[in-house]
């Protein structure tokens, strides 16, 4: 089966026309080569698209089956399908322009009735991807391998009671961790999914921690064996579907690192819609990786404000992505990672030009919120204020609290010889947040 001619509409690559410009098939903000801060917006951006919800995802909710009935959505030929649908994600790639996409190897090809044959339709379609790629602009973020969907991981995959599940999940990430290395992809994301429990009366926690511990040992052990220079990351994700995730949000996924002995190892992808489910900003999780120097990439989308589930909306909201901007650029930016766009447009958009146009849109709204974060970055003011409120740990007795020899008899009795009474001082939170909205202009 080939992919229908004309699937999308226009054909040409979408071109950036400025802020004044009404068309909808063009960037109003997102100049590629424009510079800023020293780095063409192309550089500092990085965007990807999702193989999963831009090709796979056919619409359904729990309540009603498919929508979109996609030409490479049915068929008695599989892998047909499969190719199929790569015409048209690089088809895609070409009209948006954009550097990167990113896989699941259930998204590109069909499970076989076997392990072996499963991993060959992978690689079956991978050198479909690698000819593609000779001519195409497109490169690699990340891949990833699928160890959710089928109902041999309803209990997890690494953390899964039985060992066979183990077993089956490592050949399962060899064998995409080998395909992601051979297509020259720059990292490679490790999502659980249902890396978690239900009940602790059936639960035995140490085991299961060990258990993802050491297969996460197992695949940065492999990422050396065959050469792979890319960046392994952990994608945290809470409440959905299992209730009690191992990997609920940064800091929990760094505790487990730290536990494996892998914190210098391995790094983040963080998601904005899962940063809320778990109660955080997207903002704070960019924040708290970096502070913990596990920060990598991210999956750029955004909730539903009424509901309580991942709803994978492409960001719509310019002040929000504007702050998880700044993050990113005080945390000196991406090097292996990107904006990955893990978002899907809703059931109702049928046309084929809606998927364009939500991509479009949501990259015209990252490159805006990356102006004003550069904007916060040049003016200084934010930082300042910063510095300021920490300008009395600059004092060498201050440092000297912090350094090795310091006691708390030692500090204890400084505070008392210098009859120490310290006063709050205003956080002046009203005034910053006024200062970070007026840079939204």
């Amino acid at each position: 089966m080939n992919a229908p001619a004309g699937f999308f509409e226009p054909t040409a690559p979408l071109a950036y026309e400025g802020p004044e410009s009404r068309n909808p098939f063009a960037f109003r903000w997102y100049d590629k080569d424009r510079v800023v801060l020293g780095k063409r917006m192309e550089d500092h951006l990085r965007f990807a698209v999702a193989y999963w919800h831009s090709f796979t995802w056919p619409g359904g909710d729990p309540f009603g089956g498919e929508t979109f009935l996609r030409p490479w959505m049915h068929g008695s030929d599989e892998l047909a399908l499969a190719r199929a649908k790569a015409d048209v994600a690089f088809e895609l790639f070409r009209i948006l322009d954009v550097p990167y996409f990113a896989f699941h190897d259930r998204d590109i090809a069909p499970e076989g009735q076997s392990l072996k044959e499963s991993n060959a339709n992978v690689r079956t379609i991978a050198d479909i991807f690698a000819r593609k790629m000779e001519t195409s602009k497109v490169k690699l973020l990340w891949g990833t391998a699928n160890l959710f969907s089928n109902r041999r991981f309803m209990a997890g995959a690494a953390t899964n009671p039985d060992p066979d599940v183990f077993a089956y999940s490592a050949a399962q990430v060899k064998n995409v961790l080998e395909v992601t290395h051979e297509l020259g992809g720059e990292n490679y994301v490790l999502w659980g999914g249902r890396e978690g429990y239900e009940t602790l009366l059936n639960t035995d926690l140490k085991s299961e921690l060990d258990h993802m511990g050491r297969f996460l040992n197992l695949v940065v052990e492999h990422k050396y064996k065959i050469g792979f220079k890319g960046t392994i990351l952990i994608e945290p994700k809470p409440q959905e579907p299992t209730k009690h995730q191992y990997d609920f949000d940064v800091g929990t996924v760094y505790g487990l690192l730290c536990r494996a002995g892998l914190e210098k190892e391995v790094k983040l992808n963080i998601e904005a819609n899962h940063a809320t489910l778990a109660g955080h900003s997207f903002e704070h999780e960019i924040a708290m990786a970096a502070a913990l120097g596990v920060f990598g990439s991210i999956d750029m989308n955004k909730g539903d404000a009424q509901s309580g589930w991942d709803t994978d909306q492409f960001p719509t909201n310019v002040e929000d992505t504007a702050l998880a901007m700044y993050e990113i650029l005080k945390a000196g930016g991406y090097t292996t990672g990107g904006t990955n766009f893990d978002a899907k447009i809703r059931r109702q958009s049928i046309d084929s030009d809606d998927l364009v146009l939500a991509h479009s849109a949501a990259m015209d709204v990252c490159a805006r919120a990356l102006l004003i974060a550069a904007d916060m970055v040049e003016d200084g003011a934010l930082k300042k204020a910063v510095d300021e409120r920490y300008a009395g740990w600059q004092t060498p007795a201050a440092k000297a609290m912090l350094a090795p020899g310091a006691s708390l008899d030692s500090i204890a009795a400084r505070a008392e010889a210098e009859n120490l009474d310290p006063q709050p001082r205003s956080g002046r939170q009203e005034r910053l947040e006024a200062l970070a909205v007026s840079y939204l202009r």
